[in-house]
């Protein structure tokens, strides 16, 4: 199982601007649930919140109120039921590809050749068989991200937190690793959040698209494609695509809902 749910979070903080201090809303009383299985994008303008929620969600910040649940379970700080995958990879540059996805493995606890099969398995499974000695500078922006989602992987979490993990690649790298992404879906089933600011981007991934503005949800909206789902080309070209991206595009502009 692998069900996180975000219950009326709140955040609020100050910020010192010279000899101001201004109070900042962040989130206010969010609520939303990916379910287990589920792919669920957040997306909103610049500064709505969608970080914020994936960072507390992840235990990396603290909640001014409210609360996260994975599984039922509160979630009090980091932990490994969870497993973050950030815009830049964030590789150790002194160690090799391989070496980075078993760092995460050996915070676990692994050790031996279980620790060396496990990694060079989850770099399999991101196409990157054959570049486990290759380190961080040797990589491509794409097969750096690929090493950042693979050492999230690797630690076998419920759910995985992506916040925007293709938005500083190229168009054609994107997509590609877009299509990847459904391809590890469609194979381990695994729970997924991601923050993005692509609207074609959330279509394509998702299931359910929860659209913030000013740190509250605005509208959720169902993405009615089947799983296993198409390639990113493909799915594009559907009608359904076209239909769900405006209903998104006419949430995140605060403009009303179409009448059919």
């Amino acid at each position: 199982m692998g069900e996180v749910s975000l219950i009326d979070v709140t955040k609020h903080f100050t910020l010192r601007i010279g000899r101001e201090v201004q109070a900042v809303r962040a989130l206010e009383r969010v609520s939303f649930t990916v379910r287990d299985g589920e792919i669920v994008a957040l997306i909103g303008p610049s500064g709505c919140g969608k970080t914020t929620a994936l960072r507390i969600a992840m235990g990396l910040e603290t909640a001014t109120a409210g609360r996260v649940t994975v599984d039922g379970r509160e979630v009090k700080s980091c932990g490994y039921d969870r497993g973050m995958v950030f815009q830049q990879a964030e590789l150790l540059p002194w160690l090799t590809a391989q070496e980075n996805v078993e760092f995460g493995l050996e915070m676990k606890g692994m050790r031996g050749p279980v620790l060396h099969d496990t990694a060079r398995q989850y770099l399999e499974l991101v196409g990157l068989k054959d570049s486990g000695n290759r380190r961080p500078y040797q990589l491509s922006g794409g097969m750096q991200q690929r090493v950042g989602i693979a050492r999230a992987l690797a630690i076998d979490p419920k759910v995985l937190l992506m916040d925007e993990p293709f938005g500083a690649l190229d168009a054609q790298t994107r997509e590609g690793l877009q299509g990847e992404l459904l391809d590890l879906h469609a194979r381990t089933k695994k729970t997924i959040l991601f923050v993005t600011h692509d609207l074609d981007e959330a279509v394509v991934l998702a299931d359910r698209v929860v659209v913030m503005r000013e740190g509250r949800v605005r509208e959720t909206i169902p993405v009615p494609l089947a799983r296993p789902r198409e390639d990113p080309a493909t799915v594009r070209g559907r009608p359904e695509f076209a239909e769900t991206r405006y209903q998104i595009w006419r949430a995140v502009h605060d403009l009303p809902a179409t009448v059919h």
